[in-house]
């Protein structure tokens, strides 16, 4: 297909990750690289290269060669930076979150749908082959009903100046839940609960608890203080339960045939008066599979999608409502933890 030319704006933490794998795309004519600081932004470019650096974003929104802009700026100027580009008439890849608030991600998908334009979120996890297999595992039933999720995404720093842990980290776990369990993941209420111990002005350690559907529940823990670095998930299901640990690179998944069954043949009075005996409850432990997996760098995939969705007309994945859904639970978090973690409803209108 005809290559797309794109501009990448925010040579920051992930911007040079991204000129990589834009840079290194056959479907991609990288034309741009935009920072406020210009330095930054030819280092992240290197002396030889023909790509074009600029301070300036209407430089990159009024070249007509430029199709779609990936932005890699702070959270709070996706709202007015998106639209700008949006309103240009620019494809949009943001990175995450979506926005710095739900109004604002709703004006951006918005915008979109009327410009006819393509937005998706770089929700980066989604296009490993690790969380790709999680979601095969889920789609096709090998783990039975979902019974809970346990994911801990603990390091030590970046304390962000500008957003607490919540929004830096979590956007993460809830991009992964919202891709691998679908319409599974659908929570009515969070629940938040942080600290700031070492008084940096917001939450540095914290824990979200997600109702889900069928009496299931999500809980994820992130923490900017920890010594060591720890990405794993735990997704039990009724039948398997499967364990991705993104740090083990010769094992990221483990699946394994190992739980509790309730006898079924009894009736629900008489079922619930024997598990409170502990009459009817039987452990299960059969085999562990790792699943082979084949190892590929993600953003290769987002840039992927990104231009195929472009010269194609599909739908991202990670399009614009699923970067909605996942600030609507972290807009919930921030309500639950001004009261003092109590359980706020989500509102999906």
């Amino acid at each position: 297909m005809k290559p797309v030319g794109v501009a990448i704006v925010g040579t920051g933490y992930w911007g040079p990750n991204l000129f990589r794998n834009f840079l290194g795309s056959e479907n991609v004519d990288l034309r741009w690289v935009c920072d406020l600081v210009g330095d930054r932004a030819r280092k992240v470019v290197g002396r030889y290269s023909t790509v074009r650096v600029t301070e300036s974003i209407e430089d990159v929104l009024s070249d007509p060669g430029v199709e779609a802009v990936a932005l890699a700026t702070p959270a709070g100027t996706h709202g007015w930076l998106g639209m700008a580009c949006l309103d240009a008439g620019k494809h949009l890849l943001v990175e995450k979150p979506l926005a710095s608030s739900v109004t604002e991600g709703q004006k951006l998908v918005a915008a979109a749908a009327d410009h006819g334009l393509v937005l998706m979120c770089d929700h980066t996890y989604c296009y490993t082959p690790a969380v790709r297999k999680l979601r095969e595992l889920v789609a096709s039933g090998m783990l039975g009903d979902i019974q809970y999720v346990d994911s801990v995404r603990i390091n030590l720093g970046l304390v962000q100046p500008d957003i607490d842990v919540f929004w830096d980290l979590a956007p993460h776990d809830l991009s992964i839940l919202d891709f691998v369990l679908g319409d599974t993941f659908s929570p009515r209420a969070v629940a938040a609960h942080g600290a700031d111990p070492i008084g940096a002005g917001r939450s540095c350690v914290g824990y979200l608890t997600l109702p889900l559907p069928g009496n299931a529940i999500a809980h994820i823990h992130i923490n900017w203080l920890s010594p060591t670095k720890t990405r794993t998930m735990i997704i039990g299901g009724s039948k398997r339960v499967v364990v991705w640990d993104d740090l083990n690179p010769s094992q990221r998944l483990s699946m394994y045939d190992r739980g509790v069954d309730l006898s079924g043949n009894l009736e629900n009075g008489q079922r619930e008066a024997a598990v409170k005996e502990q009459l009817m409850i039987s452990y299960r432990v059969g085999e562990m599979i790792a699943p082979a997996l084949r190892e590929s760098e993600a953003l290769q995939g987002v840039v992927a999608e990104f231009t195929g969705a472009i010269r194609n007309g599909s739908v991202p994945v990670t399009d614009g409502e699923a970067g909605l859904r996942v600030l609507r639970v972290l807009e919930g978090a921030t309500a639950s933890l001004d009261r003092a973690g109590a359980l706020v409803p989500l509102d999906y209108r």
